[in-house]
């Protein structure tokens, strides 16, 4: 906390070059500070929480200066619409204020320069979610999901975040965190008791409790495959020999000329990649080199970086040529990893008209969009959403899949422990740093004393 914490702040709260904008002012002088510039019919200092106000934003004569006659002693900005908010019922959970007015970025910048004027300063980048952080509006993972929410380009991308904002995340992680504080006081009053022998956790079912919870840390762990495809697009990379089509596949998918289109074999030497959305989920297609034999060094890099494109993507799309291929179709020149998911697709349906195609082959016309629908269909067939559109955990952020990850490392370490008869002491603080990691993810950090001692004391009749 520094001598800023408390200040009021201000700051837009919508993207320039709409019709009408939104600026935020928070901190204890929020209405105070508005009322110096604002003109309605009260004082918002005087209204009541969630009430919405009508009035002018004006630019008061200067102190100490004498207005010609014939000019007003206040300069009228624009009307505007003051949205009152009282701590501690705010997004903040400080005493604010939304003001709507016109989009013109002379009006909100003038408004801005009248609020600062007034008393309150610009706020830094996230320093609003940060108050409502501090302020016990939102934990750490929620504060996460509010950058989240606004970087969110697709449906699935939304409900992500949503949900996460919303703090199902959190009261999953929270109830894991109940679980293992529970177990940690029961392994500390053993220690209390240690004189009369008295083992209040049965090893057992000590032991089933731990597995139940790394195999729910373990399930949030796997989600992250899901989640981060959702949040940076699902990486599909088109894939085949040279000139079997996939820049013009890419360039239907897209509806737009993005890659270069030759009939000369190899044009394609870098790996090019562009998102679209397929029925509320992004993709990131990946349009890569022709896989061959050949000499030519720069050709050589292209399918390289091919190669490495198959290796990080979720699912592959492995064009081939109708005109060219059998009635046999070989396997793959690349492996597949068991959790990707291969499309094997048959392109230039239309030089072959009436060709019977193996079972599980998807045919298609590049050149004139025939069977893109079915191809669009399979793509999003390919990623299960429906835990996702259930309220289901699915973790989405880098930093807390690396927590989840520890935390499963710990737990394992606190298991293999009680499989060896670890002393009661050592394996309360073995779990003691599996509830730390989780606590990294919503910022409760470590358990403190004061949390054993009310969770014995409250579950445990002790000298009653």
């Amino acid at each position: 906390m520094n001598g800023t914490d408390h200040d009021t702040i201000v700051a837009p709260a919508t993207a320039p070059g709409g019709a009408l904008a939104v600026v935020r002012v928070s901190g204890a002088e929020a209405l105070a500070v508005c009322d110096r510039i604002f003109r309605g019919r009260g004082k918002l200092a005087d209204a009541a929480a969630y009430t919405l106000h009508y009035g002018r934003i004006v630019e008061p004569a200067a102190a100490g200066l004498s207005p010609d006659a014939d000019a007003p002693a206040e300069r009228t900005i624009d009307d505007v619409l003051v949205a009152v908010f009282r701590a501690p019922h705010s997004y903040t959970g400080e005493e604010s204020a939304e003001i709507s007015c016109h989009g013109s970025q002379y009006i909100v910048s003038e408004l801005l320069r009248l609020l600062c004027r007034a008393g309150a300063r610009m706020a830094s980048p996230g320093e609003f979610t940060i108050r409502a952080y501090l302020n016990g509006k939102m934990d750490l993972s929620q504060a996460e999901a509010v950058a989240d929410l606004i970087a969110s380009s697709s449906r699935a991308a939304h409900t992500l975040a949503t949900t996460q904002l919303r703090g199902g995340y959190s009261a999953d992680l929270e109830a894991l965190r109940e679980r293992l504080l529970e177990l940690v006081s029961l392994l500390e009053l053993e220690l209390d008791f240690s004189e009369e022998e008295v083992e209040f956790a049965d090893r057992t079912q000590l032991r089933e409790t731990m597995e139940q919870i790394d195999a729910r840390i373990e399930a949030m762990r796997r989600s992250f495959t899901l989640g981060n495809a959702i949040k940076q697009g699902v990486a599909v990379a088109i894939v085949g020999a040279p000139n079997a089509g996939k820049s013009t596949l890419l360039n239907r998918l897209l509806n737009e000329e993005r890659a270069l289109v030759s009939d000369i074999a190899g044009t394609t030497r870098d790996v090019i990649e562009e998102l679209t959305n397929i029925d509320g989920v992004e993709f990131r297609f990946l349009d890569t080199a022709g896989i061959r034999t050949t000499e030519d060094r720069l050709e050589r890099m292209g399918i390289e970086r091919t190669l490495s494109s198959i290796a990080r993507a979720q699912i592959i799309i492995r064009l081939l040529d109708a005109s060219q291929a059998g009635d046999t179709i070989p396997s793959p020149d690349f492996e597949v990893r068991q959790e990707q998911r291969l499309l094997t697709v048959m392109n230039k349906l239309d030089r072959c008209p009436g060709r019977t195609l193996p079972e599980g082959i998807l045919g298609l016309s590049a050149k004139t969009g025939e069977g893109l629908d079915t191809l669009r269909c399979a793509l999003r067939a390919a990623v299960d959403t429906q835990a996702l559109y259930h309220g289901d955990t699915v973790v989405s952020n880098s930093r807390h899949a690396e927590a989840l990850t520890e935390a499963h490392d710990a737990l394992l370490q606190a298991l293999e422990g009680l499989r060896e008869g670890l002393p009661t002491d050592l394996l309360s603080e073995e779990i003691r740093q599996v509830i730390g990691h989780i606590g990294t993810i919503t910022g409760r950090g470590q358990i403190t004393p004061d949390e054993v001692l009310q969770n014995i004391f409250s579950k445990f009749c002790i000298g009653k």
